[in-house]
């Protein structure tokens, strides 16, 4: 169980149950091996991870804040901004840019009417450049929410998911 008083917990019980079961795969003096896990789970519930969220996993796990906090902000899955309730991160990397990756992006752009690392005005979407996502055969391919790989993502494709998206609102 965690050091943090159940007054100052920011995520639910739920939440918390799920870190538990991911702490529990590690020996008792490695519990602090499940941060990735308690970070995305963090993340999936209050949609990005506050400097507050990081500070409460850092609590729970049992490690400086900092620790928690150089994770947070190394891997690019995490979100330590927020960010629209749909992240869309188009891979531009060497491969799908030569099977218009890079289109797909600047498709994207015009269609959203934001940039790399910006937010629509109402709050709906979010547009990041990704690193190879390990789909190049499927290029190019965007991931939704760090959790579901769309391939193939030319005009049409991106249409629909924008009004797929949209429709969930």
């Amino acid at each position: 169980m965690s050091a943090v008083p159940n007054t100052q917990r920011l995520l639910s019980d739920a939440a918390y149950a799920r870190i538990d079961r991911e702490t529990a795969k590690f020996p008792v003096e490695r519990r602090q091996s499940a941060v990735m896990a308690a970070l995305a789970i963090a993340q999936e519930e209050k949609g990005w991870v506050s400097p507050e969220v990081i500070a409460d996993i850092a609590g729970y796990l049992g490690m400086p804040p900092i620790a928690v906090h150089e994770v947070a902000s190394f891997y690019n899955m995490y979100d330590t901004k927020p960010v629209g309730r749909f992240k869309l991160a188009v891979c531009t990397c060497l491969p799908c840019a030569l099977r218009e990756g890079v289109a797909a992006g600047e498709y994207l752009k015009e269609k959203l009417g934001i940039d790399y690392n910006e937010t629509t005005a109402d709050g709906m979407f979010t547009l990041k450049e990704s690193e190879c996502l390990g789909s190049c055969a499927d290029s190019p391919v965007m991931l939704v929410n760090n959790q579901r790989m769309c391939s193939f993502m030319g005009a049409t494709e991106i249409d629909a998911l924008i009004d797929e998206l949209r429709s969930k609102a």
